[in-house]
Parts: structure tokens; sequence; C-alpha cells
């Protein structure tokens, strides 16, 4: 078996565009994978190009082989945009492997630890803030609008929800996040008594629509230690699972965790077991946030078993498409530290019809399928009618 062609593919996401991998064999094999260039990785499909003379003709089974190369002709810029494109790729040519041999990823590796895998609502309230009209949805224009929110979420079974900072105000619903140059307070990332006010009242809106209900809160990089810690104790009267709090600096992360009574996630921005590992021991976290379209399956299972042995709990990273959501279930099924999986049911119309089967979520659960590969392809015809409008 050799590969044949390499061919990016894309389609119109609503808020973000969907980002498709497709690696054809010259047996007719197909693999299939998802990546993302929306948020903040504009060039993916430039570098998954740049990558072909190193794949074309080659065997796609010795996956360790294959990457080990890879990662040898990006050694100067690993991570990243090139880390990205690597994962890209090594997730289609799972699919491939396990396409041949007839059984699902996850027998590949070990076989599932657990066959459902429960779900948490991220970004509740925040893209129908930011997004609603885009994506087709019921706008949140008030305090009221996000507790129903709120309550929408544990009604269809999901075990928590996550959200970032909304504010409420004059001067109409919105977000703020400074960190990625979007809002109030950049560049300085203050995290000003205002925000902290409009913290407390969103937090006490959506604990009382979500009842017991897990909540988390999602700070991104949007502060710097002051902030984050200032923004934590706000949060700290509502019960919160966890503040998710980006940071490159593995000491200012201890520094906050020491400083605050809620568990701390982290990870979403970071690529391989050695980006990881100073945030490990000593623990910068309590719970390690992986991105297995990002860093690819074999890496992130790495990187959990890197994270086990720190007495730490996983959770994946997981904010783009529909097959995005498939591999990173697969990844959740095997790995046994497994906290709970990120899923955004606020989505465009056409969602499910980009893969060949809907997502198999009920009751606030995905159900592993048992199909061959990844247990879904993409459809290319759908891809066709809803093509990438930015």
């Amino acid at each position: 078996m050799k590969i044949q062609d390499i061919q990016c593919l894309h389609a119109d996401g609503g808020n973000l565009v969907f980002d498709f991998l497709k690696i054809v064999t010259d047996t007719g094999i197909v693999g299939w994978s998802e990546y993302n260039e929306t948020f903040g990785g504009i060039g993916v499909t430039a570098a998954i190009e740049g990558l072909r003379p190193l794949l074309i003709g080659q065997d796609p089974r010795p996956i360790e082989a294959v990457l080990a190369r890879l990662h040898a002709a990006r050694r100067t810029v690993m991570g990243g945009i090139a880390q990205q494109a690597i994962g890209a790729i090594e997730n289609a040519l799972w699919d491939i492997k396990a396409r041949a041999l007839g059984v699902p990823v996850y027998e590949l590796l070990g076989g599932p630890v657990r066959t459902e895998i429960p779900l948490y609502w991220s970004h509740c309230g925040f893209y129908r803030v930011e997004f609603g009209k885009q994506l087709h949805l019921p706008e949140v224009r008030s305090l009221d609008d996000l507790r129903a929110c709120a309550g929408q979420a544990v009604a269809a079974g999901y075990e928590g929800l996550k959200t970032n900072l909304l504010i409420f105000d004059g001067a109409g619903p919105r977000s703020n996040n400074p960190g990625f140059g979007r809002g109030e307070s950049f560049p300085e990332l203050n995290a000003e008594p205002r925000f902290q006010r409009a913290l407390a009242d969103q937090l006490a809106a959506m604990r009382e629509g979500a009842g017991e209900a897990e909540i988390m809160l999602d700070l991104n990089f949007n502060y710097r230690t002051q902030g984050f810690v200032a923004m934590a104790k706000a949060a700290e009267p509502f019960a919160l699972s966890w503040v998710e709090i980006d940071s490159y600096s593995p000491a200012a992360l201890r520094d906050i965790r020491a400083r605050t009574g809620i568990p701390v996630a982290s990870g979403e921005a970071l690529f391989t077991r050695r980006q990881y590992a100073p945030y490990l021991n000593p623990p910068a976290m309590d719970v390690a946030i992986i991105d297995v379209p990002w860093n690819g399956l074999s890496e992130s299972i790495k990187i959990a078993a890197m994270a086990e042995a720190a007495e730490m709990n996983v959770a994946p990273h997981n904010f783009c498409g529909p097959l995005s959501t498939v591999i990173s279930a697969h990844f959740s099924a095997l790995i046994p530290n497994f906290r709970i999986l990120e899923y955004d049911p606020d989505h465009v119309p056409w969602y499910d019809e980009l893969l060949s089967h809907p997502l198999p979520v009920r009751n606030g659960r995905f159900h592993l399928p048992d199909r061959p590969g990844w247990g879904f392809e993409v459809d290319e015809e759908t891809l066709k009618n809803h093509p990438p409008r930015h």
C-alpha cells in the first residue's frame, strides 16, 4: 500500500471554517482527519502541502516511522503550525491503517476503557451571544436568557457546561477576549473590577440554571497572573469544577493555582510531550487539556500517560467540527485518566451532514461506534454545498 494523493478540503462552519484532510492510497482506502486554521492556525494547509514530498509513494501503515521522518523534517520549528500539520497527517494514517485491518482505530491501541464518553456543553451562552445569527441559533441577550441556556444544557443530559466571560450592560451583551486582541483591556490584560462583577453576575445566573451540574470557566489567555487570580476569586463562590487558564509560564500557573480554591485546567495551546513536561512536574494544573487533532493521537496518548504519572486527569480540547469530536472520542475511550470531553452542541444546521453518519450523541454522551477506522467518512458533496465564506 502506498500513499497516492493528499487533499485539503474545507466547508463553512458559521463562525469558523471546517478543515479536513483526505489521504488516498493506491488500494482505494482513504484516511480522513480534521484540523483547524480559523483559530490561530492560518498556514496549516500550506504546512501539510509542504510535507507532501515526504509522503507520496510511502507506505502509510508504519505510523511511528512516518512520524519520525516528519518530525525530523520540521525539527527546527517544532510545535505550532508544524505540529498541527503533522497531527492531521498522523490521524489520517490511523484511519487508513484501521480500515485496512477492518477494525476501529481504538482497537489498534489496546481497546476501549469505556464505550460511552461523557460530554460537557462548551461555549455555553458564548456562541449565542457572539454568533447566534451565523449559527442560526436563538440569541442570548440577557442574564435570564443565559440562565435558560444553562438549564437547557442540563435538560439535554450533559454532565456539565463551560462558559467564557460575558458582559450584560447598557452597551449590549458581549464577550471580552483581550488575550486574543478582541475586546476591552487590550493590550494591558487587566481584570478590572467591572469584569469581576460581570463574571459574578454571569455565574450566579448559570448556577441557578444548571443546578448542581458541573460548571467550568474558560479565561483563555485574557489576563496576567494578578488578573487571573482576581477573576478566579470572583468565581470561587459558585462551586466551579475548574477554571481554564492558558499561560506559557509554568511558574506563573503554579502561582495562580496556589492562590485559588478552584481546580486549574490548562494546556490546550501546548504541543508535544516536551512542552507539557514542565507543567506536569511539579504540577502547575489539576486537569491537563490536550488537543488531539493538533498533537496527533499517539502523541496525545503519550502526553496522557505522562499526566497519569503525575496523578492528573486529562480532558480533550475539542472546538472544531464533527470529525474532531470523533477523533477526540477515540482518544477518550483509550486512556484511563480521562476527565470529560468538550463538545459544542451549538453549531450550523448542516453539521450532521458533513459526515457519513450523524454523531452518536445521546443524553450528553458520545456512544463509541464499532465501524472500521474512525467509523465515519467526510461527505464531500456536503462540503461542496457549503463552501467557506471566509
